[in-house]
């Protein structure tokens, strides 16, 4: 049975009254703070009428009709729910259990649309099946299997997979390491012929110039930026780069930044720092201690093993120097800001599950990274919210609290504007309308924690 609600809708002229239609399965979260993440505004005192998977109203005038399914926002804030730019999607071989579990990991922090960025077949279906809510997941885009050097070797082999790849339904092509150039161009050529979009990273043979140039839709990794700084006086091996550009950090000069971050603006290329990534796996930090964090409990036990153990060699390692990584940081940093403030836009994405980036929890990681490097709360907020939407040009379906938009939204107990650290521990998140409480969040994590000790 339907329940009618009485919307009061202000026009120019007059005032009139509309009736809003509940299903039996409708949601009010009430009494609510909602975040306008185009401003960082606060709306008091609203409440948010959802139904089949959408906000179907909003407003502090409405009477909570009997019946339906209240959720209390009384002191708490409303945020849309956040999307991980660089997520990554288990494949087969992990098993159904992982993949349910990685894919809740998302959500438990919020995380209600991920970009996969290593696609399979396999994704093509969860994609689907997020879509039409048969499973418990984030939204889904998922790129093509990796693009790069030894996957597309010839302009022949760049023709049939590209058209393959777009045939398949991939949203995009992840493009890896490893291409040449003459190659990278015929995949760019046939990617623009087919109408697919390429992101990821810089092959050392094509160039940061060139990578901006052709058109990727986001560098990851701010990949080829640090190579891209290094004077050609400078009569280096381009090969020579070491891990994203580590290699060059002596060499790299602060004026060309400018440049570069013109040119990602002028073409409209966004950017994906990952710098929770860069900040956790590639530091001095200490192993052992990042290992043993509450959040290495939802990883299988082998996993964080080996991402300590992997930690140690690098670090111990004699090519690796304490004091280039802390230069090499600092330019990354100038970088991101200077992409932020400068350049097309940045999208929030940590490279999960990655070296010691758990699921869901890395994204905290990868906003205080953000925040080190000057990046405002509401930037990067944005980041994560109407960014996205913006990319996938998807502007008021996701990524913001408004009437038609899909119901995915994260109730926090304190304002996330005010300290970042309000973003942890939601009271609840709702994933195209389905509402996951505070209470089921912490009881599936329980499971996911017992799962991953045997592991």
């Amino acid at each position: 049975m339907n329940k009618i609600l009485t919307l009061l809708v202000f026009a120019t002229a007059c005032t009139s009254a509309q009736t809003i239609e509940l299903s039996d399965e409708g949601k009010v979260i009430t009494n609510v703070n909602v975040i306008n993440v185009q401003d960082g505004s606060i709306s008091a005192g609203q409440n948010v009428f959802i139904d089949s998977g959408r906000i179907v109203g909003i407003s502090d005038k409405l009477d909570i009709p009997q019946g339906v399914t209240s959720i209390d926002g009384t002191g708490k804030f409303l945020l849309p729910g956040l999307a991980e730019m660089h997520a990554h999607i288990p494949s087969p071989q992990w098993g159904r259990s992982n993949l349910n579990e990685t894919l809740f990991l998302y959500l438990s922090n919020g995380v209600t649309t991920i970009r996969g960025m290593l696609g399979h077949p396999v994704h093509l279906e969860l994609r689907e099946q997020a879509l039409k809510n048969e499973i418990l997941s984030p939204r889904i885009f998922t790129s093509s299997p990796s693009v790069n050097g030894n996957s597309v070797r010839s302009i022949e082999e760049a023709r049939e997979k590209i058209a393959a790849h777009k045939e398949a339904g991939y949203d995009f092509l992840k493009m890896h390491p490893g291409l040449k150039l003459e190659v990278f161009n015929e995949i760019v050529k046939t990617a623009n012929e087919v109408g697919i979009k390429f992101a990821g990273h810089v092959s050392v043979d094509v160039g940061i110039r060139n990578s901006l140039e052709s058109g990727y839709s986001s560098v990851d990794h701010i990949d080829g930026f640090l190579e891209g700084l290094v004077p050609e006086s400078a009569g280096i091996d381009p090969s020579a780069n070491g891990f994203f550009g580590f290699d060059f950090t002596d060499l790299a000069d602060l004026s060309k930044i400018d440049e570069l971050v013109a040119l990602s603006k002028e073409k409209q290329v966004w950017i994906v720092p990952t710098q929770s990534l860069f900040e956790r796996w590639f530091s001095p930090l200490d192993a052992d201690s990042i290992g043993s964090t509450p959040e290495m409990q939802y990883m299988p036990k082998s996993t964080v093993e080996n991402w300590v153990n992997g930690k140690k060699a690098l670090i111990n390692s004699e090519r690796y120097n304490e004091e280039r990584w802390i230069k090499f940081d600092q330019i990354r940093k100038k970088l991101l800001y200077s992409l932020q403030q400068s350049g097309h836009g940045i999208l929030l994405g940590s490279d999960a599950p990655q070296v010691f980036n758990v699921p869901g929890f890395s994204i905290h990681h990868e906003i205080q990274g953000m925040l080190n490097a000057g990046i405002t709360p509401l930037q990067a907020i944005q980041a994560g919210t109407i960014n996205p939407a913006k990319f996938f040009n998807m502007e008021g379906q996701f990524g913001e609290i408004k009437e038609g938009a899909s119901a995915d939204l994260i109730l926090l107990n304190s304002n996330p504007l005010d300290n970042m650290e309000n973003l942890r521990n939601p009271a609840g998140v709702m994933v195209r309308g389905r509402w996951l409480s505070r209470t089921d969040i912490d009881s599936k994590l329980e499971e996911i924690a017992k799962n991953a000790a045997n592991q």
